[in-house]
């Protein structure tokens, strides 16, 4: 049995959650869920944000047009790729540089694909891993080492349902969201003796421009009538949970995934 499709419900108004507070959001040009993140960090009242992704006009155009949609913050743009760690220091670097300090990071780079385990090349199966899994664990690494001395901080990663429940095709995705999660859990613990939280959202399918040029349009319908609301997520409502993950309205929260979808299999 399948949900009848709701309509996606209404934008929220802001309430200041991130009011002061400075941002790094990595894979956030474009219009998928870093670019919803940082549009709605900078509405609830982020002082400064850094994006960073590795196109580098997309993500020019993408601070250009925060930074004119929201002239009362500081908004940088930086190119950087996750799966190479002199890009990752150079990132965080700037961001330290640039916001004073990075108060909250938002871990959003991945890279998924579709391909049966017995036809997979390590190349394939690597390649994921590395930005997805790997990439995550570079960056928060990095910003640890900035926000320990500091005692505070919010590191928010973007997991999956996928680290949940199975699908053919996405073994290689599937394990490097699942490591997120351990990820989370594991680091987050450690980031707790230095007063900063570490938590991740897990969203099922999310639609935006991307996904759908990138996915038949059929098996996008499908994936989604399997949904509690009979549709896929808008990237704002994943944001939101990300805004909530980074804000101190999460501030007893420790190691959590956060489920953005029914979880169903």
């Amino acid at each position: 049995m399948t949900a009848t499709p709701s309509a996606p419900p209404p934008y929220v108004p802001a309430h200041g959650l991130l009011k002061g507070k400075s941002v790094l959001i990595t894979a956030a040009a474009g219009g998928g869920i870093g670019y919803a993140a940082a549009k709605r960090c900078l509405e609830e009242g982020a002082r400064a944000l850094m994006l960073s992704d590795i196109h580098p006009r997309r993500t020019d155009e993408a601070a250009q047009a925060l930074a004119k949609e929201f002239p009362q913050a500081q908004v940088f743009g930086q190119v950087g790729n996750v799966a190479v760690e002199a890009d990752v220091q150079a990132l965080v670097d700037a961001a330290e540089d640039k916001l004073g300090g990075v108060d909250v990071l938002i871990n959003n780079a991945g890279l998924g694909g579709s391909k049966r385990v017995v036809d997979m090349t390590d190349e394939e199966w690597n390649k994921v891993l590395d930005v997805t899994l790997t990439g995550t664990f570079r960056m928060t690494r990095a910003v640890l080492k900035k926000m320990q001395p500091r005692g505070r901080g919010a590191i928010v990663n973007n997991a999956s349902v996928l680290g949940w429940r199975a699908q053919k095709e996405q073994a290689h995705y599937a394990a490097a969201k699942a490591g997120v999660m351990a990820l989370t859990r594991c680091s987050a613990l450690e980031a707790a003796d230095y007063g900063i939280r570490i938590n991740a959202v897990s969203p099922s399918i999310v639609f935006h421009d991307h996904l759908r040029k990138s996915a038949p349009e059929a098996l996008l319908n499908e994936l989604a009538s399997r949904e509690a609301f009979g549709r896929g997520a808008e990237a704002f409502e994943i944001a939101n949970v990300m805004v909530f993950l980074a804000s101190e309205y999460a501030s007893y929260l420790v190691g959590e995934v956060i489920s953005a979808s029914s979880q169903r299999s």
